[in-house]
């Protein structure tokens, strides 16, 4: 080579290195500021958990808890039985553990559940279940100890700042028989959960880039288990324009396809594979793509996209929401964090929460609305006064609650036929406004509850007595029948005195054992259902008290009015009205039949060896039969009368 061209080309050389690393500088180049657009998510990744697989458990045990950045946060918990069918729900024992208060919105439909919590949580009206307060723990292990001692324990969970909660009790066929708890755990199909803080979204504009097209680009990161899964990507682009020019950039894992709903036509640019809500069963190849933020970024810029209108990080989710308001030609919207040019108030009460822990409860004929003092200074809010409309009807105030009470016919109570309403009337300080909650509850004087007992599934005539061993069918009914009210059995149990058990028959609107059974509504929407009572009881009970809790709720008020009603019965064994039998009283008619039967054969053979001439005498074998008939026809019956177990009273 001429040692003259040795410059030169060393020059291009450098020339072209430049040019390649301003090149590449351009296409990362991204000032992300957080920008007016809104991502949510729901995951089942926990950061600590297991889940169990306990098909042959009576109860399964699940345990949440909850952590909280906020002195009080809102939580809907959804439980969801499974799905199936011919099976029928098993008892389900639910611990909640919060640090902090957490108003509870809980929704468990058809499930026999039983919820310990400690008093950190709060209700958003009756919860529906039969619910007991956790003893006082110091340590979590202490906490999985206790809740290990009322059944098997099948999934727990640990969220932070949990929003929603949907709990699935369905089996996890390919989880273990024991639930190990470790940290940052893939629930899968048991658990899913939305946070109540907000994805961080950002965006940036691409230098250099002609036009407006725009980019949304959803990074969800690898979590702990490498499965198939596919997420749900749901985009509105809010545009009054008409549809903007963007390309939707989607990066995931290798195993992660997506299903895509959106509002507006996108170019769609994803690892995997995706596939669109109206066509689920055309599966589309993806791309690789980066998997570093950086060159997502320059991803976007390949594609000529002038700007990254959203950019979200996400963990392992199943469903991921976007809107953005961008518009393409609209310009990037950002939203810096606010520059304070004077100090915070030091007070600032959130009233919308405030008011939503206003609920009133509701007996016989008394209204009582009670909010918690240290709930109150959580919300950073101080109460002047709480009054109902009558401004003459003022709370009580107590040593840590405010208590406000009022009868049904006083405190300007508005009643009517079934409705009886009234306003909370709430004065803060600082504001010299006031604020007004409307609370009503269910007018109980004009309505009348019946409890009735029938020993026939047409209901025709009803009885206050039943045999061991029969089939009672039972029926609430309300008079008189108002359509806009629903009536609902919570509760049944048959008490079988001091020496009996208590027989549980329905419990948490479900049939509690293989024995109870659901009945379709009567015509007038009365509550049926029916139950067999054990034919064998040691010691054999004579009365028993039936005691049934039912539920009315109202289409468009709440909260939900309670009533307990109970009915006594008489219980008598089969085939004696008046008193029955007991096994000392079998026993000894049965011995005694035996006795007689013996007796009587040998005084038979003894008259006849004694009276028959002596040369005519042969061997004869006796053969009780009667008696041996006798006894062993008694003998069964004892036998099967003990195979009716139908309660959980004791055998001998």
């Amino acid at each position: 080579m001429d040692r003259t061209a040795l410059p030169l080309v060393v020059a291009l050389l450098l020339a072209i290195c430049s040019l390649r690393h301003t090149g590449l500088a351009e296409t990362i180049h991204c000032d992300l500021q957080p920008v007016d657009a809104e991502v949510t998510y729901i995951t089942s990744q926990v950061s600590e958990g297991c889940v169990a697989q306990v098909p042959n458990a009576t109860v399964e045990v699940h345990i949440l808890f909850l952590e909280s950045s906020r002195e009080l946060s809102e939580l809907e918990l959804t439980i969801q039985k499974s799905k199936q069918n011919g099976t029928r729900p098993r008892e389900v024992f639910l611990v909640l553990s919060a640090k902090k208060n957490v108003l509870l919105q809980l929704q468990a439909p058809g499930i026999p559940l039983y919820l310990a919590f400690n008093p950190k949580l709060i209700f958003q009206g009756h919860p529906g279940v039969n619910t007991t307060e956790l003893p006082s723990f110091t340590t979590k292990s202490q906490l999985l100890a206790w809740a290990d001692t009322k059944g098997s324990i099948a999934s727990i969970a640990e969220l932070n700042d949990p929003q929603s909660i949907l709990l699935r009790l369905d089996q996890a066929p390919k989880s273990p028989s024991f639930c190990n708890l470790e940290p940052l755990v893939d629930m899968g199909h048991t658990l899913e959960w939305s946070p109540l803080t907000r994805a961080s979204v950002r965006g940036c504009r691409l230098e250099g880039v002609p036009g407006h097209k725009e980019a949304h680009i959803v990074r969800v990161l690898p979590g702990p288990e490498a499965g198939p899964r596919t997420v749900t990507v749901k985009v509105e682009l809010r545009c009054a324009s008409g549809d903007p020019e963007a390309v939707l950039i989607l990066q995931g894992p290798s195993h992660v396809s997506w299903l895509i709903d959106a509002n507006h036509n996108m170019q769609i640019w994803t690892t995997g594979e995706y596939s669109f809500k109206i066509f689920p069963e055309k599966n589309i190849r993806g791309f690789v793509l980066p998997d570093t933020p950086q060159g997502l970024l320059g991803e976007a810029r390949r594609l000529n996209a002038s700007m990254v209108a959203s950019f979200v990080e996400l963990p392992l989710a199943s469903v991921v929401s976007l809107q953005a308001h961008s518009c393409g030609g609209g310009g990037l919207q950002t939203s810096p964090p606010p520059v304070q040019t004077t100090p915070p108030p030091t007070e600032s009460c959130n009233q919308e929460l405030l008011l939503s822990l206003i609920q009133p409860k509701c007996s016989e004929d008394v209204m009582t609305v009670v909010l918690k003092k240290d709930l109150i200074s959580t919300l950073r809010c101080t109460i002047m006064s709480l009054t109902f409309s009558d401004p003459s009807c003022q709370a009580e105030d107590r040593d840590d609650q405010f208590v406000l009470r009022s009868t049904y016919s006083s405190c300007g109570m508005a009643v009517t036929e079934n409705v009886v309403s009234n306003e909370v009337v709430v004065n803060l300080f600082p504001s010299s406004s006031l604020q007004w909650k409307k609370v009503h509850c269910i007018n109980m004087e004009s309505l009348s509850f019946q409890l009735g007992l029938y020993l026939s599934p047409h209901f025709l005539q009803a009885s206050n007595t039943i045999e061991l061993g029969q089939q009672g069918f039972v029926q609430v009914s309300m008079t008189p029948s108002i359509p806009e009210l629903t009536l609902q059995l919570d509760s049944c149990q048959l008490d079988l005195g001091p020496e009996g058990d208590t027989v549980e028959l329905i419990q948490s609107q479900t049939a509690k054992g293989s024995c109870v059974s659901l009945l379709s509504p009567g015509p007038g929407g009365d509550v049926r259902f029916s139950f067999l009572l054990r034919g064998y009881m040691v010691p054999t009970p004579t009365t028993g008290t039936l005691t049934c809790t039912v539920a009315l709720r109202s289409r468009s008020l709440s909260p939900e009015t309670h009533r307990t009603i109970s009915m006594r019965l008489n219980i008598v064994s089969p085939g004696l009205p008046d008193k029955g039998l007991v096994l000392p009283a079998v026993l000894g008619i049965t011995f005694g039949a035996f006795l007689i039967g013996a007796l009587l054969t040998a005084a038979l053979w003894y008259i006849y060896s004694h009276t028959r001439p002596p040369g005519k005498r042969e061997p004869v074998v006796a053969v009780a039969a009667p008696a041996s008939s006798e006894s062993s026809s008694t003998n069964h019956s004892i036998g099967s009368t003990q195979s009716t177990p139908c309660s959980t009273s004791s055998m001998a």
